[in-house]
């Protein structure tokens, strides 16, 4: 800006007696001139400008202040929620002539972890930036950090990437604890984890969960993490995501949005298709008011896709009657498993249902005992519907063995009703076959977990036997220290026959 344009810009604003402001574009161009209150001014909806994921939005903005003065809290902010190039305002004097000029402008990662540089006051006439140059100078280094980062943690290929926010009264242990379940989930749906911040709050802020300052710092650190997804671990009400998107131009998810997501991918069957919909449409339906930003950033990717995809924009009366058709057609399925397994009853073969939490080796124990190709995935969720098994003993005796979807804390209601069908398995069960991971960290939380579900459901009260999976990842401590919390448990390794002859032979005791 030559003097003679701050001359004639401050000129404006002093005649006017309010703030004015003028966007301006990499290549010098004005974009969009704003004219403000005397204390401040007001920009409006830039989402049609240029952005590009982790980068700049390509506008710098010039307003004016009519009081000496450096940049507000409310310019920085607004630089960087919008990721504007750079934030400059230009003093007024009484006389209605242009005085100094602050500036300030975005900074990669730093040691000192310092969101933004800021410079000033420079007298009107002496300013002599190259806006070009610094602009392209911090665009260079964001885009060589996230090609880093890309190509550390995504070697097959661009994925997005996530920042974890967890917000609560919980003790910073446990949210840090929960924080990691979280990653491994954001894995198994294909994000990359960017980073993670963790507060520890007395109470939760209603309005944005976290308050301003905070919400400052977390668009810092998605910004130089190149993160273009804020995942938080816990749900999110709809006023809250409203909140959020007005704050924010990234996509903001939840940890049940991210669990459907994560169901979405690995529905295989109709009956599972359909039970993830219904579910996402559950979801959905209560957030369909006011404007939808935060919903139309929903549509495709995480967070978006599977079966309810398209529906997402629907309005409230077309999702409830999308909602009763599936209910339908999810009854008639239930019946049709219901006189399945009346028929297996009457055959009079015992049935043992297999449950744990989400990748505690499940598939692979039945696959191991029946000799069967059940997909086992290192995943979490890598089963979502029901597979039955038979496994036969000598003396011609048969047990049927059900695989079930894994369950998890914090279960999303949604998916409690969804998956009704699914769970209706466990009610016939003559035995719960209780399949945990013995070497996890969080083992003893686990099992919790799965038996607060069981309890919940009433399913408490059928006999179980508790498996300690992957016990050939616990060394000789370790093991003592879980038999001695699990006295009755039976160690195995699923990938290994030979372990689970103590196994079969408790199975044989407990059903026949």
């Amino acid at each position: 800006m030559t003097r003679d344009q701050a001359g004639e810009l401050a000129s404006l604003s002093f005649q006017i007696g309010r703030q004015v402001g003028l966007l301006i574009d990499r290549g010098g161009r004005p974009y969009m001139v704003i004219i403000g209150e005397p204390g401040g001014i007001f920009i409006p909806d830039l989402s049609r400008a240029r952005r590009s994921k982790g980068r700049l939005r390509g506008l710098r903005l010039v307003h004016t202040h009519l009081r000496e003065g450096p940049l507000s809290q409310e310019d920085l902010m607004d630089m960087l929620f919008l990721r504007l190039d750079s934030m400059a305002a230009l003093t007024v004097d009484n006389a209605g002539r242009a005085k100094n000029f602050y500036l300030a402008h975005l900074l990669p990662p730093n040691p000192k972890k310092k969101p933004y540089a800021l410079s000033g006051p420079i007298p009107a006439g002496e300013v002599d930036v190259d806006f070009a140059a610094q602009t392209q100078a911090l665009e260079d280094e964001l885009g060589r950090i996230g090609q880093t980062l890309d190509a550390a943690e995504s070697p097959g290929g661009e994925r997005d990437r996530a920042l974890l926010v967890s917000v609560d009264t919980e003790p910073r242990s446990a949210q840090e604890r929960s924080l990691e379940e979280l990653a491994e989930l954001s894995r198994t749906a294909g994000l990359d984890v960017a980073g993670a911040m963790v507060q520890r709050v007395p109470k939760i802020n209603p309005k944005f969960i976290l308050g301003k300052g905070k919400l400052a710092e977390l668009e810092t650190m998605a910004l130089q993490g190149n993160a273009g997804v804020i995942l938080f671990d816990r749900v999110l009400g709809p006023a809250q995501m409203r909140n959020l998107a007005d704050v924010t131009e990234r996509k903001t998810l939840d940890r049940t949005q991210l669990i459907l997501d994560i169901f979405a991918q690995h529905a295989v069957t109709k009956a599972g298709k359909l039970q993830v919909e219904l579910a996402q449409l559950q979801y959905t339906l209560p957030r369909l008011v006011g404007r939808n930003r935060a919903l139309s950033r929903l549509a495709g990717g995480i967070g978006g896709r599977g079966p309810g995809e398209t529906k997402l924009e629907l309005d409230r009366r077309k999702v409830r009657d999308r909602i009763t058709r599936i209910r339908r057609e999810l009854k008639k399925l239930r019946n049709r498993r219901k006189a399945t397994r009346l028929r297996r009853s009457g055959a009079g073969v015992p049935v043992a249902a297999f449950v744990g939490y989400t990748n505690a080796g499940k598939s692979t124990l039945l696959n191991t005992l029946t000799q069967s190709g059940v997909t086992a995935e290192n995943k979490l969720f890598a089963t979502l519907d029901p597979t039955t098994r038979r496994l036969r003993f000598p003396k011609e005796r048969e047990l049927i063995l059900t695989d079930t979807v894994g369950f998890i804390r914090n279960l999303p209601k949604e998916l409690k009703e969804a998956f009704r069908a699914t769970f209706e398995e466990l009610e016939v069960a003559d035995l719960l076959i209780h399949v945990a991971d013995a070497g996890h960290q969080e083992l003893e939380t686990q099992v919790e977990a799965v038996q607060d579900v069981l309890l919940e459901m009433d399913l408490h009260e059928i006999p179980r036997v508790l498996v300690l999976n992957k016990w050939d990842t616990l060394d000789d401590e370790g093991r003592t220290l879980v038999k001695n919390m699990y006295p009755m448990g039976v160690p195995v390794c699923a990938l290994s026959r030979e372990t689970l002859r103590p196994l079969v032979r408790e199975l044989v005791k407990r059903v026949f």
